[in-house]
């Protein structure tokens, strides 16, 4: 899921090369793509060819992941996992260690969600509560607080009970997995009509359909990401020099966000010390 830095989403990329990893890049349609077309000349990499208009937390984000579910799936590729990874990730072990630890886990499902606690006491807004973050047009979050004064309660089209998380986005599927949650969301109209007026349904709408699922038993509460909240707010710290040693120490493989127009040379610490080794 990318809408910047093409720069930083190559040097990621390339970390991969050698092994059986497919990139399928989804670039926000609101973006000029001229200046990412030369990451498709590398081996293993794809573009999404039906791109999304993307808003930070509207429903498109998460209508955009299903389309790229949709094109992973139909390339016929045989692929065991799809992971939903964002344009500024980064690996802090060695790509082959999370090739090995993925090869040993067939069929798995690594997600990171919570049932309860501090986070759904915040985010129960997203359910019970209309958004207008999908749209565009003038007066709209206006109509977003009048309907929610005078409208009751939504509730969930689904008599499930809710799973997510703020470290929900990014995630490892199985790709039987990933084609239940694209079969279930196309044919539920329902749920896509509710989904438009959400904020953040990415964070719990998956996790939510798995946990509800036949699949639910083959999920790993984990999505090996490190990503740090302690700044609050509604999106994470960008990591920087002075979190390398907590990085170093951290048994996850994965960690979230980087920015290399912020601090690149944590980037080349990790490629150092970690990465290559």
């Amino acid at each position: 899921m990318a809408h910047k830095e093409p720069q930083q989403i190559e040097r990621y990329i390339k970390k991969f090369i050698g092994i059986p990893f497919d990139f399928y890049i989804h670039l926000d349609k609101k973006i000029n793509r001229e200046s990412f077309d030369y990451l498709a000349k590398i081996p293993q990499v794809y573009f999404v060819s039906k791109r999304i208009p993307v808003k930070w937390a509207s429903y498109n984000f998460l209508n955009a992941e299903i389309q790229s579910f949709r094109e992973v799936l139909a390339s016929g590729i045989p692929y065991d996992f799809i992971s939903i990874m964002s344009g500024q990730d980064y690996p802090i072990k060695p790509v082959s260690e999370i090739f090995e630890f993925l090869e040993k886990k067939p069929e798995k499902n690594f997600i990171s969600f919570e049932d309860d606690g501090v986070w759904w006491n915040q985010a129960i807004s997203r359910i019970n509560k209309y958004h207008f973050t999908n749209f565009e047009f003038r007066g709209r979050y206006w109509i977003q607080h009048v309907l929610n004064s005078l409208l009751p309660a939504r509730k969930f089209p689904l008599p499930y009970t809710l799973y997510g998380g703020p470290r929900a986005m990014c995630m490892t599927i199985s790709k039987d997995c990933a084609a239940y949650i694209l079969d279930f969301i196309e044919s539920n109209k329902r749920l896509r009509r509710y989904l438009r007026f959400t904020w953040g349904a990415d964070e719990f709408v998956i996790p939510t359909l798995i946990m509800n699922s036949k699949f639910r038993e083959t999920v790993i509460n984990d999505n090996f990401y490190y990503i740090d909240w302690s700044k609050g707010g509604a999106s994470p710290k960008t990591l920087t020099i002075e979190d390398y040693n907590l990085l170093l120490a951290s048994d996850k493989m994965l960690a979230r966000k980087f920015d290399i127009k912020v601090d690149s040379k944590i980037l080349d610490l990790l490629d150092d010390r970690i990465v290559d080794r």
